[in-house]
């Protein structure tokens, strides 16, 4: 199995992310998808994340992607509009798989076999989720897109990356964010805010870093699952936190 080596820890701290991974998985909320829009998919943007998976997939990576819906529809503005909850959810989940196929085009454009793998039943145009199936992708060098969350109304994206990193084995949660890394507040209203370079489970969860929600973290945190944040805004910045030459914030135990 074929390994991204690093030399150095992300962002020149003792607790950066490790030397190497076999398997990752790569989490985006569904407003990446968006460019400069204020909704919807914007071509470019799709094929530029394409460019930084397909970047990291010739190392020999193994990777498992999970993106939100929010540039389509969230389940929780929905119903915080007046919309029964559960249904509005299962509308986010149908947002998530329509950005799951953007991708899975813009990956495809490129000849890297893809698989969007639904956690709800639509044949036409997924795979239903099976776990072994799914695993067996990864280890042909597909990348697997998972969509349609968990399947249950009232989980979020992350929760449902979490989940599925879990069951995948992979050995991290990349978390591609606007910014490179969790701060102690809003880095865009606050000049002075600190970057932390690593910080635990716990800390996230009692400052409300909002790094994920609190399932999300939790389930992590009961795995011992890292999670790396970082800027996907920046060019190469997938690869270079593999390279360990980016910078980013590692969440640990």
């Amino acid at each position: 199995m074929t390994e991204a080596t690093q030399t150095t820890p992300a962002g020149g701290a003792g607790h950066g992310v490790p030397r190497s991974y076999n398997r990752v998985l790569l989490k985006i909320s569904g407003e990446a998808l968006m460019g400069d829009q204020g909704f919807g998919l914007h071509p470019p943007t799709v094929a530029r994340i394409a460019d930084e998976v397909e970047s990291v997939h010739k190392l020999g990576v193994e990777i498992c992607m999970v993106i939100g819906g929010g540039n389509i529809f969230r389940g929780l503005q929905g119903s915080a509009q007046g919309m029964e909850r559960t249904t509005a959810d299962y509308m986010g989940m149908l947002a998530t798989v329509m950005n799951a196929l953007a991708m899975q085009a813009a990956l495809e454009a490129k000849n890297i076999h893809t698989r969007v793998i639904s956690a709800i039943r639509m044949d036409e145009v997924a795979e239903p989720y099976i776990r072994r199936r799914a695993v067996r992708h990864l280890e042909k060098k597909r990348i697997c897109i998972f969509a349609a969350g968990t399947g249950n109304p009232y989980f979020t994206t992350d929760t449902a990356a979490t989940l599925r990193a879990s069951e995948m084995n992979c050995e991290a949660i990349f978390k591609g964010t606007k910014v490179d890394g969790v701060y102690d507040r809003d880095p865009v209203k606050h000049a002075d805010a600190r970057r932390y370079e690593s910080v635990t489970y716990d800390e996230v969860l009692q400052k409300h870093l909002g790094v994920m929600d609190a399932s999300a973290i939790a389930l992590a945190r009961d795995n011992d699952l890292p999670i790396i944040v970082f800027s996907l805004d920046e060019p190469g910045g997938f690869r270079s936190i593999l390279n360990g030459t980016g910078t980013s914030t590692r969440v640990h135990g």
